[in-house]
């Protein structure tokens, strides 16, 4: 049975801990954690793989967890959060456009905005939604920039969908299928979590080595054709 929320959750929350989140929230946090992570520009700092993850832990039975989730519940409520957020974000940024960044100063989220408009021009728009999704403050970012940029709404729709599930899904049965296979694994959440977050940009990383890649041999090709 989900934690409810109740009178005797903890007045003092840690935004940044998602221990702390769930324990005084339950799957509802998780929902609106990952709506304003996924689409309002306000939520960058918060820790959406760490959360999810962590909720996949505390749905395991055992442990001697003062928390516990309903599985079911915490996979409805992160990909509905993740999915709504997103969309959510696409209208922001089709609404108003670039204005919404540039009233911002934080350093972090103009960086992610630069690394977003480099997926979008790198991979294109479908590959790009579906990358963003696993790069903390990019996926912050790149749903208002897409509608900003002029991404077709139902290819944004369609590709959103698409990696939402995989980023939550994936990371909420990642953490419950770890927590079933080993005990009390839980008292070492921080460096699990730290791996699992460093693992899920690796498929990005690949792709960003095999592009340079390509870009690097195409400079060399036109090089040698402008030899005389």
């Amino acid at each position: 049975m989900a934690v409810p929320l109740s009178a005797s959750a903890p007045l003092a929350v840690n935004l940044l801990d998602a221990g702390s989140l769930l324990s005084s929230f339950g799957a509802l946090g998780i929902a609106v954690v990952l709506f304003a992570e996924t689409g309002l520009l306000v939520g960058f700092f918060l820790p959406g793989d760490s959360l999810l993850f962590t909720a996949g832990l505390l749905c395991v039975d055992g442990g001697g967890r003062t928390t516990h989730l309903a599985l079911p519940q915490v996979l409805v409520a992160a990909a509905a959060g993740a999915l709504l957020g997103a969309q959510t974000g696409f209208w922001l940024g089709r609404r108003g456009g670039t204005a919404l960044l540039a009233r911002s100063r934080n350093r972090r989220l103009h960086e992610g905005a630069e690394r977003a408009l480099e997926l979008l021009d790198r991979y294109g728009h479908a590959r790009a939604v579906v990358l963003a999704r696993f790069v903390p403050v990019v996926r912050t970012v790149l749903n208002p920039l897409a509608g900003a940029l002029g991404v077709p709404a139902r290819t944004f729709a369609l590709w959103q969908l698409a990696g939402g599930l995989v980023w939550t899904v994936g990371l909420v049965l990642g953490g419950y299928a770890l927590g079933s296979s080993v005990p009390s694994v839980d008292r070492y959440l921080l460096p699990v979590v730290a791996v699992v977050v460093a693992l899920s940009l690796i498929p990005l990383a690949l792709e960003l080595r095999r592009s340079r890649g390509r870009a690097a041999g195409a400079a060399t090709g036109s090089a040698l054709r402008e030899r005389p």
